[in-house]
């Protein structure tokens, strides 16, 4: 066998892992583009169901504009471009998965399967909360709270995306349970761990809150709640998935290294006498008790 050949087979298991990453990517591409295609001819009518939140709430004689020329085409299409992306994401996950699929051992292709199926369906769910819970409460409170002289008249396209911003939060703040079992599972920390730096979660997912929501105390709210109650889901079900690990002996082990490892320290800080320093350490042993017999 030549030298070559090594050579030769590393290029063509690139070039095969390439032409494949190639065909994913397409079926990705074109399960968008389906999807795309199949809601284009409704656009207008989804962007009147997602506005309809807002529009129950807006006063008699009320309605949306559009600021720029071209805002009454391109509104729905980017509303019915990012819908299509939404629903084509278990088909991409899917693709994205089955690529790296055959490089992982049997024990390590159990755990992601899973938690890529409820980390979609968690997404969904924080994008039906946004929806059906948080919207009509913070568009109820926003077309209340003005000045009686103004009259409300939303953009479309800046609703859209206010709207959409709320969604990407809510959705990534619904994944919290599948970031606990991903930190657990890697070895990261232990259920008894996070469970004592729960007052510190609950501060985070309110500044998590303030951050992704618009200034206001309600939405900021409504996101930190299910926050908590979902990192603490994630804990219950880190403690069921991980049964037969015991997290106590670890955390014993933990001590147990951190422990040596400061005996260590403390060895190889101390440093032997000298020879000057033993016979100078003697002699004043010497003069101590010769005075102690003179008394």
């Amino acid at each position: 066998m030549s030298e070559e050949d090594p050579e030769k087979s590393v290029a063509g298991s690139l070039m095969s892992h390439l032409v494949e990453l190639r065909d994913r990517v397409v079926r990705m591409v074109l399960s968008v583009l389906v999807m795309f295609m199949a809601m284009f001819y409704w656009a207008n009518e989804i962007y009147v169901y997602l506005a309809e939140p807002l529009t129950r709430h807006l006063p008699e004689g009320a309605s949306m504009i559009a600021i720029d020329v071209a805002s009454p085409f391109l509104t729905p299409f980017k509303l019915v471009l990012m819908l299509a992306v939404f629903l084509s994401m278990p088909v991409i996950l899917y693709q994205c998965w089955s690529f790296v699929a055959p490089g992982l051992y049997a024990n390590e292709k159990r755990l992601p399967g899973p938690l890529l199926i409820s980390s979609i369906l968690l997404f969904y769910a924080g994008v039906a909360f946004a929806y059906y819970v948080v919207f009509p409460l913070v568009f109820g409170f926003f077309t209340c709270v003005g000045p009686e002289i103004v009259n409300i008249s939303t953009d479309i396209g800046r609703y859209l995306d206010f709207v959409l911003a709320l969604f990407f939060g809510f959705g990534l703040a619904f994944e919290v349970p599948i970031a606990t079992i991903i930190l657990i599972a890697i070895g990261f920390t232990t259920p008894k761990k996070l469970g004592e730096k729960r007052p510190y979660v609950i501060v985070g997912a309110f500044i998590i809150g303030m951050l992704l929501t618009p200034p206001d105390v309600i939405s900021q709210v409504l996101l930190a709640f299910p926050m908590w109650v979902l990192f603490e889901a994630g804990l219950i079900a880190s403690k069921i998935i991980f049964r037969d690990r015991n997290f106590d002996e670890e955390e014993d082990d933990e001590a147990e290294a951190e422990a040596e490892s400061e005996t260590t320290k403390d060895v190889a800080d101390h440093e032997p006498l000298t020879d000057e320093e033993m016979e100078a350490e003697l002699d004043q042993a010497e003069t101590d008790e010769s005075r102690l017999d003179k008394q």
